[in-house]
């Protein structure tokens, strides 16, 4: 069973350590524009159905965990590097409806409007940029909660790692560790790449070893622990089937392998002292959601405010 509770519970495990929480920018937008199908929109007739969604699952997760650090990744329009190797990356994937398109660059403003850093790099995904956060993160001693709905990411995970999947608008998240790893999918987190590389992925259009479902993906794993482990040892495969399968798929698993794998040095200027709670301007946020008429937003936004945080906007004026 997934571990449904905050961070703040599995943060007791590392009391002395700082948390950062980093968020799937995209994966949230998804999340949000479907969540909510009504289509809401400000009396001028802009749609906000998805601004609305991601702001809500915002002011919940802030909330909910009160992360020392706090930023947000964002996938770049611009062909990754795996579209230059594989043409046909992502390709099946159905098309993102243009009602969504057209509340991302809200979404953004809002973003930036409060001060939220946002990281993202040509050539490379959001996965990308939560890997090399993550590093970077323990390379400072601070303990990192990835907040995703992509199974690529568990491969991330480590002792200071922890993957986030945001369930029910995160009121339930579901925190996974190696240990939740393991009960879930019978695989160790450094094996994720290696399982996917058998397997394929269909949502991204990697074709793996033909005939290599799950269960076998697992036999073989559990058996030879790695990619490697399991060629150098092929011809000790008991199964003609699967020998066959595997040697026959050799390329496909190691190209699938290679695109699977999460890049965790993309150039990038990560400063926790700019990336803290108490960085983000929930002044400046509050008037975007009486702009964009958002008023349950407001009243929910003044509860969740810490207290040593909430500046009125009679002292705003001072400045």
């Amino acid at each position: 069973m997934e571990n449904k509770q905050t961070l703040n519970t599995v943060s007791k495990t590392f009391p002395d350590e700082k948390r950062l929480v980093v968020i799937d920018g995209n994966h949230l937008i998804h999340r949000a524009f479907h969540a909510i199908q009504s289509e809401l929109r400000t009396s001028s007739g802009e749609q906000t159905n998805a601004v609305y969604g991601f702001a809500s699952m915002l002011l919940n997760i802030i909330d909910a965990e009160r992360p020392d650090y706090f930023v947000m990744t964002f996938d770049e329009r611009a062909p990754t590097f795996r579209h230059d190797e594989h043409e046909g990356y992502k390709a099946t994937r159905a098309k993102t409806p243009d009602a969504l398109y057209a509340q991302i660059p809200r979404i953004r403003e809002m973003v930036t409007i409060a001060r939220i850093p946002m990281f993202s790099q040509e050539g490379f995904e959001a996965d990308d940029m939560m890997g090399t956060l993550a590093k970077k993160a323990a390379e400072k001693g601070i303990t990192t909660f990835i907040i995703t709905g992509d199974m690529d990411a568990l491969q991330l995970i480590t002792p200071h790692v922890y993957v986030v999947f945001p369930h029910k608008g995160y009121r339930e998240p579901l925190v996974y560790d190696a240990e939740k790893v393991f009960e879930k999918y019978h695989i160790h987190p450094n094996q994720v790449v290696d399982y996917k590389a058998l397997m394929g992925d269909n949502s991204d259009n990697i074709k793996g070893v033909e005939g290599i479902g799950p269960k076998y993906a697992v036999d073989l794993l559990t058996a030879y622990k790695t990619l490697d482990g399991i060629y150098e040892h092929v011809n000790e495969i008991a199964s003609e089937k699967i020998r066959s399968r595997l040697i026959a798929g050799k390329e496909d698993a190691y190209f699938a392998q290679r695109l699977a794998r999460i890049v965790t040095d993309v150039p990038c200027d990560f400063l926790p002292q700019k990336a803290t709670l108490a960085s983000i301007d929930f002044n400046a946020l509050g008037r975007f959601f009486e702009k964009m008429e958002m008023r349950s937003l407001e009243r929910r936004l003044k509860k969740v405010i810490p207290q040593n945080l909430l500046v009125s906007e009679a002292q705003m004026s001072l400045f």
